[in-house]
Protein backbone atom coordinates (compact mmCIF):
# COMPACT_ATOMS: atom_id res chain seq x y z
CA UNK A 1 0.00 0.00 0.00
CA UNK A 2 1.31 3.46 -0.94
CA UNK A 3 1.82 6.12 1.69
CA UNK A 4 0.02 9.43 1.31
CA UNK A 5 3.33 11.07 0.37
CA UNK A 6 3.92 8.46 -2.35
CA UNK A 7 0.37 9.04 -3.63
CA UNK A 8 0.97 12.80 -3.73
CA UNK A 9 4.16 12.34 -5.76
CA UNK A 10 2.50 9.85 -8.12
CA UNK A 11 -0.42 12.18 -8.81
CA UNK A 12 1.98 15.06 -9.44
CA UNK A 13 3.84 12.91 -11.99
CA UNK A 14 0.46 12.34 -13.66
CA UNK A 15 0.16 16.12 -14.07
CA UNK A 16 -2.41 16.95 -11.38
CA UNK A 17 -2.11 20.33 -9.70
CA UNK A 18 -1.44 20.52 -5.97
CA UNK A 19 -5.03 21.65 -5.34
CA UNK A 20 -6.42 18.71 -7.35
CA UNK A 21 -4.15 16.27 -5.49
CA UNK A 22 -5.37 17.60 -2.14
CA UNK A 23 -9.01 17.31 -3.21
CA UNK A 24 -8.58 13.80 -4.62
CA UNK A 25 -6.79 12.48 -1.53
CA UNK A 26 -8.96 14.39 0.94
CA UNK A 27 -5.99 16.14 2.53
CA UNK A 28 -5.06 19.75 3.20
CA UNK A 29 -3.47 21.68 0.33
CA UNK A 30 -0.53 22.59 2.59
CA UNK A 31 0.26 18.90 3.19
CA UNK A 32 0.42 18.14 -0.54
CA UNK A 33 2.44 21.28 -1.24
CA UNK A 34 4.96 20.51 1.52
CA UNK A 35 5.53 16.96 0.25
CA UNK A 36 6.17 18.23 -3.28
CA UNK A 37 8.35 21.11 -2.11
CA UNK A 38 10.48 18.84 0.11
CA UNK A 39 10.97 16.59 -2.85
CA UNK A 40 13.52 18.89 -4.51
CA UNK A 41 12.13 22.41 -4.08
CA UNK A 42 9.35 21.70 -6.55
CA UNK A 43 11.68 21.00 -9.45
CA UNK A 44 12.34 17.27 -9.11
CA UNK A 45 11.26 14.52 -11.48
CA UNK A 46 8.15 13.98 -9.37
CA UNK A 47 6.94 17.43 -10.45
CA UNK A 48 7.31 16.82 -14.20
CA UNK A 49 4.04 17.57 -15.88
CA UNK A 50 2.84 19.82 -13.07
CA UNK A 51 1.57 23.24 -14.16
CA UNK A 52 4.32 25.90 -14.22
CA UNK A 53 2.53 27.94 -11.56
CA UNK A 54 2.76 24.94 -9.21
CA UNK A 55 6.53 24.60 -9.48
CA UNK A 56 7.51 28.26 -9.55
CA UNK A 57 9.22 29.31 -6.33
CA UNK A 58 8.14 32.55 -4.73
CA UNK A 59 10.65 35.16 -3.61
CA UNK A 60 11.24 35.95 0.04
CA UNK A 61 9.87 39.22 1.36
CA UNK A 62 12.45 41.42 3.04
CA UNK A 63 12.13 44.07 5.70
CA UNK A 64 13.63 46.63 3.30
CA UNK A 65 10.90 45.92 0.74
CA UNK A 66 8.18 46.56 3.32
CA UNK A 67 9.89 49.66 4.76
CA UNK A 68 10.22 51.24 1.30
CA UNK A 69 6.48 50.65 0.85
CA UNK A 70 5.45 52.35 4.10
CA UNK A 71 5.62 49.69 6.82
CA UNK A 72 7.17 50.79 10.12
CA UNK A 73 8.73 48.92 13.02
CA UNK A 74 5.99 48.95 15.66
CA UNK A 75 7.25 46.56 18.34
CA UNK A 76 9.26 43.43 19.02
CA UNK A 77 8.16 40.08 20.39
CA UNK A 78 10.35 39.02 23.32
CA UNK A 79 10.08 36.46 26.09
CA UNK A 80 9.30 37.71 29.60
CA UNK A 81 11.25 36.39 32.59
CA UNK A 82 8.37 33.93 33.08
CA UNK A 83 8.72 32.68 29.48
CA UNK A 84 5.58 34.43 28.22
CA UNK A 85 5.42 36.02 24.79
CA UNK A 86 5.14 39.82 25.15
CA UNK A 87 5.56 42.91 23.00
CA UNK A 88 8.32 45.26 24.12
CA UNK A 89 6.07 48.34 23.77
CA UNK A 90 2.42 49.28 23.22
CA UNK A 91 1.14 48.97 19.68
CA UNK A 92 -1.47 50.93 17.72
CA UNK A 93 -5.14 50.05 18.03
CA UNK A 94 -5.69 50.98 14.36
CA UNK A 95 -6.84 48.46 11.76
CA UNK A 96 -3.93 47.36 9.62
CA UNK A 97 -1.53 44.76 8.30
CA UNK A 98 1.31 43.38 10.40
CA UNK A 99 4.42 41.47 9.40
CA UNK A 100 6.63 39.35 11.65
CA UNK A 101 10.34 39.37 10.82
CA UNK A 102 13.43 37.57 11.97
CA UNK A 103 16.46 39.56 10.89
CA UNK A 104 15.76 40.88 7.41
CA UNK A 105 13.23 38.20 6.36
CA UNK A 106 9.47 38.47 6.76
CA UNK A 107 8.10 35.17 8.06
CA UNK A 108 4.40 36.00 8.43
CA UNK A 109 1.86 38.63 7.45
CA UNK A 110 -1.63 39.07 8.80
CA UNK A 111 -4.51 41.49 8.84
CA UNK A 112 -5.93 43.01 12.01
CA UNK A 113 -9.49 44.07 11.22
CA UNK A 114 -10.22 44.31 14.96
CA UNK A 115 -7.15 46.48 15.50
CA UNK A 116 -3.45 45.71 15.66
CA UNK A 117 -3.12 45.76 19.45
CA UNK A 118 -6.04 43.39 19.98
CA UNK A 119 -4.96 40.97 17.22
CA UNK A 120 -1.38 40.75 18.44
CA UNK A 121 -2.56 40.38 22.04
CA UNK A 122 -4.05 37.00 21.07
CA UNK A 123 -0.66 35.73 19.87
CA UNK A 124 0.72 36.38 23.34
CA UNK A 125 -2.32 34.91 25.11
CA UNK A 126 -4.17 32.64 22.66
CA UNK A 127 -7.61 31.35 23.51
CA UNK A 128 -8.47 27.65 23.55
CA UNK A 129 -10.16 27.78 20.13
CA UNK A 130 -7.70 30.14 18.40
CA UNK A 131 -5.64 27.69 16.32
CA UNK A 132 -3.62 30.29 14.41
CA UNK A 133 -2.83 32.23 17.59
CA UNK A 134 -1.79 29.03 19.37
CA UNK A 135 0.39 27.94 16.43
CA UNK A 136 2.12 31.31 16.14
CA UNK A 137 2.58 31.62 19.91
CA UNK A 138 4.46 28.33 19.88
CA UNK A 139 6.41 29.17 16.69
CA UNK A 140 7.49 32.62 17.90
CA UNK A 141 8.57 31.21 21.27
CA UNK A 142 10.66 28.55 19.50
CA UNK A 143 12.33 31.19 17.30
CA UNK A 144 13.10 33.33 20.33
CA UNK A 145 15.32 30.55 21.67
CA UNK A 146 17.89 31.56 19.02
CA UNK A 147 16.87 35.14 18.20
CA UNK A 148 16.82 38.17 20.49
CA UNK A 149 13.45 39.25 19.11
CA UNK A 150 10.89 38.86 16.36
CA UNK A 151 10.17 42.28 14.90
CA UNK A 152 6.62 43.45 14.17
CA UNK A 153 6.16 45.85 11.24
CA UNK A 154 2.79 47.47 10.56
CA UNK A 155 0.97 49.51 7.95
CA UNK A 156 -2.57 50.89 7.77
CA UNK A 157 -3.57 51.29 4.10
CA UNK A 158 -6.75 53.23 3.37
CA UNK A 159 -9.99 51.60 2.33
CA UNK A 160 -11.36 52.57 -1.08
CA UNK A 161 -14.16 51.85 -3.53
CA UNK A 162 -14.33 49.83 -6.69
CA UNK A 163 -17.32 50.53 -8.93
CA UNK A 164 -19.16 51.95 -5.95
CA UNK A 165 -18.43 48.95 -3.70
CA UNK A 166 -16.30 49.08 -0.55
CA UNK A 167 -12.83 47.51 -0.65
CA UNK A 168 -10.92 46.84 2.57
CA UNK A 169 -7.37 48.10 1.99
CA UNK A 170 -5.75 46.09 4.79
CA UNK A 171 -7.37 42.79 3.81
CA UNK A 172 -6.39 43.29 0.19
CA UNK A 173 -2.78 44.11 1.08
CA UNK A 174 -2.47 41.03 3.30
CA UNK A 175 -3.81 38.72 0.59
CA UNK A 176 -1.60 40.32 -2.06
CA UNK A 177 1.53 39.75 0.03
CA UNK A 178 0.55 36.14 0.76
CA UNK A 179 -0.02 35.41 -2.92
CA UNK A 180 3.21 37.06 -4.13
CA UNK A 181 5.82 36.10 -1.52
CA UNK A 182 7.11 33.03 0.25
CA UNK A 183 6.05 33.47 3.87
CA UNK A 184 7.02 30.34 5.81
CA UNK A 185 4.63 30.84 8.72
CA UNK A 186 1.57 31.64 6.57
CA UNK A 187 -0.41 28.50 5.81
CA UNK A 188 -1.97 30.14 2.72
CA UNK A 189 1.35 31.38 1.32
CA UNK A 190 1.74 28.28 -0.81
CA UNK A 191 -1.67 28.51 -2.40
Amino acid sequence: MMSISDSIRALARDGLSTADIARQLGIRYQHAYNVLKRNGEGKSDSMKGAPAAEIARKNQLTVEELKTRGFVLAARWVLSEQGDLVLDRPISKDVGVYALAKGNIILYVGVATMGLAKRLYFYGKPGASQRTSQRLNKTIKEELRTAASIDVYTASPPDFEWNGLPVHGSAGLELGLIKRYELPWNMRSSG
